[in-house]
């Protein structure tokens, strides 16, 4: 049995951001040489998910699919994005304390509502290895989202394969 690690890294925007990562994931497996076994993608972000997912044909003008959008859309009426102090409980007084000791500005606590969608989105998925190919289905496309709506950052994306 053997195991292989990859990475990747996506910019984000200042908004929700989805990324196809499946031609990346692809890639690292290529590498790899395992042909049969467990595939884990893995968000280290905790504001943030991976998900399988069909491709949509059409965007917005924002140049998001709109699969991904109306997602946004549900998110927004189940879990409101975060826009003043106090709308959330978290953060609280003594999470401000600490961001402000990693010299955080003060409005960068203010992704309560990317805490949450991550929660209910998970932060991985695994998905089973046959033949050197990933099981994903006719459509399935492996997605990153980036929840977090109050600066644009980098990211990293996680590959871990096991098998033989």
């Amino acid at each position: 049995m053997a195991v292989y690690h990859g990475s990747f890294s996506i910019q984000s925007d200042r908004r929700t951001t989805f990324e196809d990562v499946t031609g990346r994931v692809q890639e690292i497996l290529g590498k790899s040489g395992i042909r049969n076994g467990i595939l884990v993608v893995f968000s280290q972000h905790t504001t943030c998910s991976v998900m399988i997912q069909e491709a949509s044909d059409d965007v917005n003008y924002w140049n998001t699919e709109l699969l991904m959008q109306d997602l946004v859309n549900v998110f927004e009426n189940i879990i409101p994005t975060c826009r003043t102090e106090g709308q959330y409980l978290h953060p609280g007084p003594r999470h401000i304390v600490a961001a402000a000791g990693r010299d955080e500005l003060p409005t960068w606590s203010l992704n309560t509502d990317a805490h949450l969608r991550s929660i209910i989105m998970g932060r991985s998925e695994s998905i089973p290895l046959v033949d050197g190919a990933m099981t994903l289905g006719e459509f399935g496309r492996i997605y990153f989202a980036d929840f977090d709506q109050v600066r644009a950052r980098e990211r990293v994306v996680r590959v871990q394969i096991v098998g033989e």
